[in-house]
């Protein structure tokens, strides 16, 4: 069985599959097709640590309680925003407008902060009750303290504790899922 971060697929395999390096490979496969046909949002994580901030593009993201009310996000460990996140122990979900889906691709490796202009990649940013950056488009925002951290494979899942929400946009402004896009990750 590899690794996480190895080559390969990775078990366990049901026993119809058996040893075969093949029929390994195929049942891979078709465990991430099935995996990705789970319907994601697809948000931009603000995040910072001090003056360093990010942005990053995330699908994988739940509400996790209702009394408190929790969110989780799970960051992959070497990303930046996961630093970040670690560091402060604070995080802000922007809800992303179908409209906007080009903004995510602006989220996908780590951005340019422009402090004077406090924009994120040109886009415009302030900051939250946390002081992580909601983006003055995002449709809305929850800002989150972690009350959690717990390591998931490659990932660790952030349970943060909303202590802020808001809408910027009208409450019926549809929102940007995962198949919006041509985008895909996990599996």
């Amino acid at each position: 069985m590899a690794q996480p971060g190895g080559t390969g697929p990775i078990g366990p395999y049901p026993p119809p599959v058996g040893d075969h390096p093949a029929a390994q490979e195929d049942y891979d496969r078709l465990r991430r097709r099935v995996l990705w046909t789970m319907p994601y949002g697809l948000y931009v994580v603000g995040s910072r640590a001090g003056e360093r901030r990010n942005g990053m593009t995330l699908n994988w993201a739940t509400q996790l309680s209702f009394d408190p009310k929790l969110v989780g996000i799970a960051v992959e460990r070497e990303a930046f925003t996961h630093q970040l996140v670690d560091e402060s122990g604070v995080f802000v979900l922007n809800v992303i407008s179908r409209e906007d889906r080009a903004i995510v691709r602006k989220f996908t490796k780590p951005v340019d902060v422009d402090l004077a202009a406090r924009t994120l990649n040109g886009i415009p940013y302030h900051d939250g009750l946390t002081g992580a950056p909601v983006l003055d488009q995002a449709v809305a925002f929850l800002d989150c303290e972690v009350r959690q951290a717990v390591e998931t494979g490659g990932h660790t899942l952030f349970v943060g504790e909303v202590v802020d929400c808001g809408f910027q946009q009208d409450e019926e402004t549809p929102v940007l899922r995962m198949e919006d896009t041509r985008m895909s990750y996990g599996g």
